[in-house]
């Protein structure tokens, strides 16, 4: 099985390759996403940055995530994984920003966003969306099936982009 290192290193290459600047909006990987992208040898050349975003304070006051996306269907939502993707985007000056929200566990779920709940942004020049998942395993599990996630997302963005 690859590691979280495999999937940053083939998206460090793609970067280079198609000469984009990359950032990220973490949440609930707590810098876990960057951090892996980072110690791929080259990677200054196309990582601009990344906001941890671990705080409700942080999404609203950095990223212009509104209040009331917060208030009304909460900081794990598709609504607040795009506003967060987009608002880092603009931090950043990034090609392409991916953001992460969700819940790692063992606690914090509910009947709408179980344990296990991340919902992945995507924001880009050509490109606002989100997409729910429900992993499953422990919290680094969680956390890692996220990185694992979003660095795909990412990959095929920049690639399927004209």
């Amino acid at each position: 099985m690859d590691s979280i290192f495999d999937f940053a290193t083939e998206l460090v290459q793609i970067c280079k390759n198609k000469s984009v600047k990359i950032g990220f909006a973490e949440s609930l990987t707590g810098g876990l996403i960057s951090s892996t992208v980072v110690s791929v040898p080259g990677s200054s050349l196309i990582f601009e940055g990344s906001v941890v975003s671990y705080s409700n304070d942080v999404k609203m006051n950095v990223l212009g995530v509104p209040e009331t996306i917060i208030e009304s269907v909460g900081p794990v939502s598709d609504e607040c994984a795009k506003q967060m993707a987009l608002g880092a985007r603009k931090v950043l000056k990034a090609d392409y920003v991916v953001s992460v929200t969700g819940i790692a566990g063992p606690t914090g779920g509910d009947d709408i966003n179980p344990v296990g709940t991340v919902y992945i942004g995507l924001s880009s020049d050509n490109s606002l969306s989100s997409e729910k998942f429900i992993f499953s395993g422990d919290r680094n599990q969680v956390r890692e099936k996220t990185v694992i996630e979003a660095y795909r997302i990412m990959k095929e963005a920049i690639l399927n982009d004209k």
